[in-house]
């Protein structure tokens, strides 16, 4: 089932302003319903309106997992590494695959491990991100 959206989730989705997204309405440029005072807009016509491709070969997504292991790191450059990734990765863009991250230190090894997962060009950016956040550290 598709979820319905209000205008502005919609107007948050394409980086619009909402009255921009209810002139789109008023015009027919954009399907919805009306529900009392206000809009719903199902969110498969929305990627209809935005030019998103849900065919099959739009959602065969390539994903990499690459592991990062950053040795001889103490618990305070750890948790600076983790917050710095997991502060990169949050956006209000929205993704079909967004990125995942996953971070474990072992505070004995003094190791801490990363793991990402997500689109080549996604993964490869914010390993270059950490790399220059593990430059800053040193």
């Amino acid at each position: 089932m598709n979820a319905l959206l209000t205008v502005e989730q919609a107007a948050e989705r394409l980086k619009l302003h909402p009255k921009t997204v209810l002139r789109f309405i008023r015009e027919g440029r954009l399907r919805a319903t009306r529900v009392g005072k206000s809009y719903r807009i199902v969110a498969s016509d929305l990627e209809a309106f935005a030019g998103v491709d849900t065919s099959a070969a739009a959602k065969r997504a390539v994903r990499v997992t690459s592991v990062l292991e950053v040795v001889d790191l103490d618990p305070d450059g750890a948790q600076k590494i983790a917050t710095f990734l997991s502060a990169a990765i949050m956006s209000t863009e929205v993704r079909p695959n967004p990125i995942q991250l996953t971070t474990a230190f072992d505070q004995a090894a003094r190791l801490l491990k990363v793991v990402v997962i997500g689109s080549p060009a996604d993964t490869a950016q914010l390993l270059q991100l950490a790399q220059v956040q593990l430059e800053n550290l040193r």
